[in-house]
């Protein structure tokens, strides 16, 4: 019947769809296998795909099928061989256990190439694994965690599987962006001159650390993306991943110079606009989008629209994530946030400053401002003036009203999404809805 026709097709696109995801797409489903032949020119087309097949499989006969031949050097480098067959048992009864304990194998991993791969004495490839240890494992890990958590709803809406391999490949790109943030905040705690992170001294404040940082940071983003090769160069969607993850990156760059450059700006050029850059692109895309774009990707989903409507939702969430944190900054402890905020002593085009100046400051109470905001320490009675201004002007009370316009915003565009279920956006509202820390 047509209707057990019409069930048949579904099951097989179905089943292709899963191929996919596992990168096991069968040799029948080829590109020159599935064209059909009703012209000259795609005729032509088909012996192209057939000649260029061949000559594939012929250099793979030859030795010559090795997918990056410049970089296979050495062969005792360990990621040569590729991912390993399985995967350790992921506990997901305990999220936060189960995705450290990925975290350990990863930089395993990296510490044990450092010698075979590249020539790294012991005294290196211990400093490397320390530093990893300071500035990647631990904190809140929100971003990491939503990987798996996004791609676990994503995967089983789609009716794809959900074993323990997968869950822990997701847990391994949630480590990516882990590493991402990790040299990201290694220097912009350099550039802001700050003192802790995550309740202990930033790494280049370390005593034999010092600028080493600098170096430090800039490894771990080179380990982002052999961990990304290691373990995902042999799937299908591997360059859609690099892909999203250089984008990522480049856009977190282009907020942190719209950020860095207000210390050549005057306070008038702080207004409300110059935030919503700054914090959309230093913020909004590594923190929310990337983390549920990639298993997006991962799962095989390839609608422009579900990925613009998704982007929609996350950037409301990650820029009033950074209105939260610029709050906090003023008006958390330093045991809630896990460092001492130096928004004002750094001059920071911040939403607390930005209302207050451009909107709510008399011209008495500009001139305090312009007399002490960025020119301040922490902790000074200067600092303090500010802050008793931005309660006196009820920033607080305009923060709480902001906070609930951000929550209905994002509530009215919940059927903009069709594949992306939406308790992967009740999932992100869930951890930074009203937090205080």
């Amino acid at each position: 019947s047509s209707s057990s026709k019409s069930c048949d097709r579904k099951k097989k696109r179905k089943r292709k769809s899963s191929e996919y995801f596992l990168g096991k797409m069968p040799a029948e489903e080829s590109p020159a296998k599935r064209a059909k032949v009703g012209s000259y020119e795609e005729a032509m087309k088909v012996i192209a795909q057939l000649e260029t097949e061949r000559d594939m499989w012929k250099a793979k006969a030859g030795g010559a099928g090795i997918k990056f031949p410049a970089t296979h050097w050495p062969s005792s480098k360990p990621s040569l061989a590729g991912p390993p067959k399985s995967y350790p048992t992921y506990d997901t009864s305990k999220p936060k256990e189960a995705f450290l304990s990925v975290c350990d194998m990863l930089i395993a991993e990296v510490c044990e190439e450092l010698g075979p791969g590249y020539e790294m004495p012991k005294r290196e490839v211990e400093w490397v694994q320390r530093s990893l240890n300071y500035n990647v494992r631990g904190g809140k890990m929100n971003r990491g965690l939503m990987v798996v958590e996004s791609g676990m709803q994503i995967c089983k809406a789609k009716g794809l599987p959900v074993d323990n391999d997968t869950i822990v490949r997701f847990a391994i790109l949630g480590w990516s962006i882990e590493f991402l943030q990790a040299w990201l905040l290694m220097g912009d705690d350099i550039m802001d001159d700050s003192h802790t992170r995550r309740g202990q001294p930033c790494w280049y404040r370390v005593d034999d650390v010092k600028m080493i940082a600098l170096n430090d940071a800039f490894m771990v983003e080179m380990l982002t993306y052999k961990i990304l090769k290691r373990h995902f160069s042999a799937m299908p969607y591997y360059d859609q991943l690099v892909d999203l993850m250089h984008e990522t990156t480049f856009q977190t760059e282009c907020g942190q110079l719209l950020d860095t450059l207000c210390m050549n700006l005057g306070l008038e050029d702080f207004t409300e606009e110059r935030w919503t850059l700054i914090v959309k692109y230093k913020t909004a895309f590594y923190s929310f989008y990337c983390s549920v774009a990639m298993p997006m990707i991962v799962a095989g989903i390839t609608d422009l629209k579900e990925f613009n409507a998704t982007r929609e939702i996350l950037m409301i969430m990650g820029i009033y994530f950074q209105a939260q944190d610029d709050f906090l900054d003023c008006y958390g402890t330093p045991e809630q946030i896990g460092k001492i905020g130096t928004d004002i002593q750094d001059k920071k085009c911040g939403w607390l400053f930005v209302h207050a100046y451009h909107q709510l400051a008399s011209p008495e109470e500009k001139a305090v401002f312009d007399k002490v905001y960025g020119k301040c320490k922490v902790q000074t009675p200067e600092e303090k003036q500010i802050k008793e201004l931005y309660t006196k002007l009820k920033l607080p009370e305009l923060y709480q009203k902001y906070e609930q316009d951000s929550y209905d915003r994002i509530m009215k565009l919940k059927d903009t999404v069709k594949e992306v279920p939406w308790g992967v956006f009740e999932a992100f509202l869930k951890k930074i809805y009203k937090r205080q820390k």
